[in-house]
């Protein structure tokens, strides 16, 4: 990945992103599937902000019905996402992703899937969270395994801190659950203190903080090759399954 522009060239106030988005040449199958399915299931975040729509992205409108709503932020190559959207049938799926690639192999999935619950936009999931998603209508928040920017001077990069936490519960529902997984122990201790100092998270009634202070890892979600090349390295993998608990 190549290096982020240094913060001399941000203008002030100017929010630091957690990803550098670099195009990448699609397959010859990636892009049978990008032009096959993207203008069915696939979307802008640029289009659904205000300005360029009247309202907040609707989901009954995407979906189609009404249904309980779980966004992804980052489903990398979508397995994950397709296997849980496929387990998951009763629950809309909405995944955000910058990599082309990814979103392209994610719609091959859908499509052998046979899934009619899984949506995806391509764009900056911050700028979503803030401007498009009303508050307190998600009813759960995945992140798996995002960008760790191992670099000291990177860590500023890093999606999970406490603004953003303060972002994500404000949109999900009351006892909705915002689940977080790393391969990166400091970044997930990182993630930890965030969470823990949130005062409207708590940590999940079925996954109990253990004697290490960690939670189980939940046997329903998919072991990704991120996870298995992690357990290669002797890596632990970390989970954190927090609900909202709003006043």
């Amino acid at each position: 990945m190549p290096e982020p522009a240094t913060d001399s060239r941000r203008a002030p106030g100017t929010r630091i992103r957690s990803y550098v988005h670099q195009r990448v040449r699609l397959s010859e199958g990636q892009e049978a599937a990008w032009e096959r399915l993207w203008p069915r299931l696939g979307g802008e975040v640029s289009d659904v902000l205000p300005g360029a729509c009247e309202s907040s992205w609707d989901p009954h409108v995407a979906f189609g019905r009404s249904a309980p709503l779980v966004l992804e932020i980052g489903p990398g190559m979508g397995e994950t996402t397709a296997a849980l959207a496929v387990a998951e049938p009763g629950i809309d799926h909405l995944a955000v992703e910058v990599f082309e690639p990814g979103l392209a192999q994610l719609l091959m999935r859908v499509e052998q899937a046979g899934l009619t619950n899984q949506r995806v936009l391509r764009g900056d999931a911050v700028e979503l969270l803030d401007r498009a998603i009303a508050p307190r209508s998600l009813d759960g928040l995945r992140i798996f395994f995002p960008d760790p920017w191992p670099k000291r001077r990177h860590h500023k990069r890093r999606l999970i801190q406490p603004d953003f936490v303060r972002l994500a519960v404000s949109r999900l529902v009351h006892g909705g659950r915002l689940h977080l997984a790393t391969d990166w122990p400091h970044y997930a201790e990182q993630m930890r203190r965030v969470v823990t100092a949130e005062p409207a998270l708590r940590p999940d009634d079925a996954f109990p903080v253990g004697p290490d202070g960690w939670q189980a890892r939940p046997s329903w979600r998919p072991v990704t090759k991120f996870e298995d090349r992690a357990h290669a390295e002797g890596r632990p993998v970390r989970d954190l399954v927090y609900t909202a608990v709003h006043g």
